[in-house]
């Protein structure tokens, strides 16, 4: 599942600071919905990245699935135009050389977990000329601010293990059921979440979506609404590095096989308690593409 994902471009494109216009000033923790303040003066007509702030994560590398945060405003009258933070759902990148544009690659790419980045860039070239642009021309500036989660190779899957599979006697109205106990941090209602899942319909038990399928690793608020209803209860209290069948009973009852990746305890808002993502922590249990530790399936 994609919430947003930038339509084709490759750009070759120069994405230093340009000799004119002036810097938005962003404030917020990181995993928070970023304040921006747009000055008066006119953007520059180039691209310009700017690192906000420095993650102690791991760092993105080439050829990674990258989760983030995203929000996205048009600097004409510092107008909301798009949020993650709104729909409590990172965006999944997949960096496959056709579908991402070249200021998303030098804004997401090399940058370490925990890394707030911001782009001010035209519109055509900060998200792709075939995106719907409702109410902004590709010559129009956008301001967009990235909260960098991680990045995880796309066939990433718990060390040693093979590809999941559904157990043949699970059904709909089973209760949830751990196939490996992970020994890395526990998953807590509300927190981030990074998986690996396969879906099969009922009662044919055919796989009707893998991430494996889709191009890697996808990020879930563990929340009602932004998971499956059964999602939620299931994976709260699991273990990183664990593996688990959750049945899904209802109108279209399925079967979901879920590998914990990873989880991110969300930045609260003032007045709650919270764990900084960018801060040190406990790092998430082994994953490992496939071609390295758990040979090819």
């Amino acid at each position: 599942m994609r919430l947003f994902w930038p339509a084709l471009l490759v750009l070759t494109t120069s994405c230093g600071v340009a000799e004119e216009g002036t810097q938005p000033v962003v404030t917020g923790r990181f995993g928070s919905k970023p304040i921006v303040s747009i000055p008066q003066g006119k953007p520059g007509r180039t691209p310009r990245i700017t690192v906000l702030s420095v993650g102690s994560g791991r760092r993105t590398v080439p050829g990674d699935v990258v989760l983030a945060d995203v929000d996205i405003r048009r600097w004409s009258g510092n107008r909301p135009y798009l949020s993650t933070h709104d729909g409590n759902q990172p965006t999944t990148v997949v960096f496959d050389g056709r579908q991402v544009t070249e200021t998303w690659r030098q804004s997401l790419i090399g940058r370490p977990a925990g890394s707030r980045v911001m782009l001010v860039s035209p519109a055509g070239e900060a998200v792709g000329p075939n995106v719907p642009l409702t109410g902004v021309s590709p010559a129009d500036t956008l301001v967009l601010v990235f909260d960098i989660l991680g990045g995880y190779p796309p066939d990433a899957r718990l060390v040693g293990r093979t590809l999941p599979v559904v157990p043949a006697d699970l059904t709909p109205d089973a209760p949830p059921r751990t196939l490996i106990d992970g020994s890395g941090p526990e998953v807590v209602a509300g927190s981030r979440v990074v998986v690996q899942y396969v879906a099969a319909s009922w009662p044919s038990r055919t796989v009707v979506d893998s991430s494996y399928r889709r191009g890697g690793p996808s990020a879930f608020t563990l929340e009602a609404g932004s998971v499956p209803a059964a999602w939620a209860g299931a994976l709260a209290g699991r273990r990183v590095g664990s593996r688990v069948a959750v049945p899904s009973p209802g109108p279209r009852p399925m079967l979901y096989v879920i590998d914990i990746l990873d989880t991110i305890t969300r930045v609260r808002r003032p007045g709650g308690t919270s764990r900084c993502p960018a801060c040190p922590q406990p790092r998430p249990a082994r994953i490992t593409p496939r071609s390295r530790a758990a040979g090819r399936s």
